[in-house]
């Protein structure tokens, strides 16, 4: 794709893999095109046959390029939480030269000092998906952009995610062999948060659970940050099967069900509206309740919310001001909200995207893909291509930033208090009561909660 303002968000799922084109005109992003086919060689969000799965998304990437007419040959792919390890990372490097004067920083000294925060020991069965930096520091000055300020060290801190390498290797092979360049991989939630989460929610901390058709993700946001992540190995298909059983029906019959009759409560459905139900084995068709379908529904998910319930409950994450965000294609069923709200006990909400032709949760991850991609910061890009070894694109920001007139603050090491950390993370700056008093954050068995988690 010759125009470097166009991007493409590939999102690899268990029930389709989606494609889309977007345009970045002064800063609004505009989709131009998108691919949707049917999936195939995936299970629970993982890649199990390669050449399946490599099928299905030339189908794709052919179809939005059709639509749009041009040509992809790089997209940012999203990677699921499956086994995602978050930690703290931290690398130092010398930039004073053979007479011990300090010098200006370049970028090849970023990439250097993001390789040594990177260095440590990994087992082989893990893999780098991601470094975040939180702050450069040059000398005892804590600073966002290090480019071209003069120091004598130069240090990032940052928060490093590693997952399964079979998993990362078979999303790339997978990506190569479709004929396309992996510009960024980013993690699932991460990218449906930039999206499904306002400003406001990302900073005070909220939860995104994606309720996708193979398994369900429930992600802790908090601070911009990705902090927490529970998988649970059921989703959509999981209620498609339900039905396809109890009724003895097909499971296309069964999906079609679910989402033209389908309640995610039975006291919400209808206990004499009823439809008719094609049964394996029987020429008549069969007349079933929407009340009677709905059972089946709620009793799914329920147990998929009821272990999600367990795993936040059990951090206190659901003392959080943001609430729940709902979203994935196994969020769009009638009184999903209010069953979420009686379970979890807290503000609930449905995320459905706004762009034409795409107003159903199930696009919001690959929505999400581009939008993460276009709005990071310069440096952020520059960092990013050190983790996946791509080329760096410094024309991805929307609008320049001016460092001439950055600020500088001075850094000092923090005494030891109850901190906000994610895992592993044992050098959060702490936050006190009058910050808490600034954000509007009441409840203080959330901070808790990160100090005796990860500790």
């Amino acid at each position: 794709m010759s125009n470097t303002n166009m991007y493409v968000g590939l999102d690899i799922g268990t029930t389709s893999i989606k494609v889309i084109v977007a345009e970045d005109v002064k800063g609004q992003l505009n989709v131009i095109s998108y691919g949707n086919v049917r999936s195939k060689g995936l299970s629970r969000g993982v890649i199990v046959d390669i050449d399946q799965v490599v099928g299905a998304m030339k189908e794709a990437i052919k179809d939005a390029e059709e639509k749009a007419n041009v040509s992809i040959d790089e997209v940012i792919v999203g990677i699921p939480a499956n086994m995602l390890q978050i930690e703290q990372c931290r690398g130092m490097i010398t930039l004073s030269d053979n007479n011990n004067r300090s010098r200006e920083i370049t970028e090849d000294d970023v990439r250097a000092v993001v390789q040594a925060a990177m260095t440590q020991s990994l087992p082989p069965e893990r893999a780098v998906i991601d470094v975040v930096p939180d702050e450069f520091i040059i000398d005892d000055y804590s600073v966002t952009d290090p480019r071209e300020m003069q120091g004598m060290r130069l240090e990032m801190k940052g928060v490093l995610y590693t997952g399964s390498a079979t998993i990362i290797h078979n999303i790339r092979k997978s990506v190569e062999k479709a004929g396309v360049r992996i510009n960024e991989i980013v993690v699932a939630p991460i990218a449906s948060a930039q999206v499904a989460l306002s400003e406001d929610e990302r900073n005070f901390g909220s939860i995104l659970i994606d309720l996708g058709s193979g398994q369900t993700t429930a992600a802790v946001i908090h601070d911009h940050k990705l902090k927490y992540t529970y998988v649970d190995q059921e989703g959509g298909n999981y209620i498609t099967r339900d039905i396809s059983v109890v009724l003895n029906t097909s499971p296309a019959n069964a999906e079609r069900l679910k989402t033209t009759y389908g309640y995610a409560l039975a006291s919400m459905a209808e206990t004499e509206e009823s439809f008719s139900v094609q049964v394996v084995g029987q020429q008549e068709p069969e007349m079933i309740t929407e009340e009677y379908l709905a059972q089946i529904i709620e009793a799914r998910l329920r147990q998929i919310f009821g272990k999600i319930y367990q795993a936040l409950d059990g951090i206190n994450a659901l003392s959080m001001p943001g609430g729940i965000v709902l979203t994935g294609g196994g969020a769009d069923i009638w009184g999903i909200k209010e069953l979420a709200e009686e379970i979890f006990g807290v503000r609930v909400k449905i995320y459905r995207p706004e762009e034409m032709g795409l107003r159903t949760p199930t696009f919001t991850q690959v929505i999400g893909l581009i939008e993460y991609g276009v709005r990071q910061s310069e440096i952020n890009h520059l960092v990013r291509s050190v983790v996946h070894n791509t080329s760096y694109r410094p024309n991805i920001k929307s609008e320049p930033v001016d460092d001439s007139n950055q600020e500088l603050v001075h850094y000092q090491e923090e005494p030891e208090v109850d901190y906000i950390a994610s895992p592993a993370d044992e050098e959060f700056q702490a936050i006190d009561d009058d910050n808490l008093a600034k954000k509007g954050i009441r409840d203080w068995k959330f901070f808790k909660w990160f100090s005796e988690l990860f500790k």
